[in-house]
């Protein structure tokens, strides 16, 4: 199942199209909005397992700058929320089922049993980690900051350093790992390794930013199809970071690759076929910054979400309006109708399948897809 990693980088541009969505067709309605007047609550992540359970992580943020933990979660597909307390701000969720979860923080790793409501931080977990995936109760892996990728076959009682990561290229502090997807047995780990550069954001330094062209940096793909007892490692000089993979038990994929400071496009979406590692380029826009991708087992659907750039620099600190598009073909993409209150930095993807979803975004809005 070896992928050619430099294909999710050039391939043909397909042709595009895009059909606004009547308000009778499937559409995006605000089901949760925080309305506090004196804070506001950042969103980092949502989880759907089931069509009744679904629980969000992030942190809320008074007048006085100070952050409060906190998740929340749902057992009646989102009508009502309740907050639960957490010591520390979740990153990233994974759930296995309704009831079993593992919440990444700055500072390790959490895990519930009871469907988020409450959690019990793992002891020997590593810190600095992005994302957390468990091929069943026991069996996970962990990948993050500082050039680490850990597996556990203890329910994250023990955790040990791939042995791959060791021919991983790149100073370990610019290098992450910052996606893992798997579908069965078979699963892609994505790194990158950036170093930093001079000077601020392109936002806070426009007169600057279109003389600061985008640089090629070195990329990484750890894969396997044995469940990780074998690894295979594929890398090249790439444009953007490859941040969000969707796997199908059908060995369809999509792949999301990210771009910052100035470059022609904020992102492109690439579809990947995980038994012959082809891959071709099937979605990228200049006015829209795709910030989540997803596929589902047993249908030919694809959802794409993002948000609406205010100009050349993607990551300006205004929030864009969230934006939504469906394919059935990997060619037509059709633009779905969002309440148009909904804005965000980015948008997080959530469901048990396609007729089941939700999203969330960093602004504090969970929406869901109202057939």
């Amino acid at each position: 199942m070896l992928l050619r990693f430099s294909a999710l980088c050039f391939a043909a541009l397909l042709c595009l199209s895009g059909v606004p969505s009547a308000l009778a067709d499937p559409h995006w309605e605000i089901q949760y909005r925080y309305r506090q007047i004196d804070s506001t609550l950042t969103l980092n992540d949502l989880v759907f397992p089931s069509e009744k359970r679904g629980i969000a992580c992030g942190y809320v943020t008074d007048r006085k700058d100070k952050d409060k933990p906190v998740v929340l979660v749902t057992s009646d597909g989102g009508v009502n929320w309740a907050e639960t307390a957490v010591k520390e701000a979740g990153i990233s969720l994974f759930f296995l089922n309704d009831s079993n979860g593992w919440m990444i923080t700055d500072k390790g790793i959490w895990a519930t049993v009871e469907s988020g409501r409450a959690w019990t931080k793992l002891k020997n977990a590593p810190s600095g980690m992005l994302r957390v995936w468990f091929l069943d109760q026991q069996h996970g892996f962990a990948a993050g900051l500082q050039k680490r990728v850990f597996e556990t076959l203890d329910g994250g009682e023990s955790w040990t350093l791939l042995d791959i990561m060791k021919d991983v290229q790149g100073e370990a502090v610019y290098t992450t790992f910052g996606e893992i997807s798997f579908a069965g047995k078979k699963g892609i780990i994505s790194g990158w390794n950036i170093p930093p550069r001079r000077g601020g954001p392109d936002w806070m330094e426009p007169e600057r930013a279109g003389a600061r062209r985008q640089l090629p940096h070195y990329g990484v793909l750890l894969q396997t199809s044995d469940g990780g007892k074998h690894w295979i490692k594929s890398e090249a000089s790439i444009f953007g970071q490859i941040s969000r993979i969707s796997l199908t038990d059908q060995g369809t994929g999509l792949s999301l690759i990210q771009f910052k400071d100035v470059f022609e496009y904020p992102s492109e979406v690439m579809n990947i076929n995980i038994h012959t590692g082809k891959s071709t380029r099937v979605f990228r826009a200049k006015d829209r910054a795709i910030t989540d991708i997803r596929l589902f087992n047993g249908t030919p659907t694809a959802i794409i979400a993002g948000y609406e750039p205010s100009g050349p620099i993607y990551n300006s600190p205004i929030p864009g309006k969230l934006k939504v598009l469906t394919s059935k073909d990997m060619e037509n993409w059709n633009e779905m109708t969002v309440d148009y209150r909904a804005v965000a930095h980015s948008a997080m993807i959530a469901g048990p399948d396609e007729d089941h979803l939700w999203i969330a975004t960093d602004t504090g809005m969970i929406l869901k897809l109202v057939p």
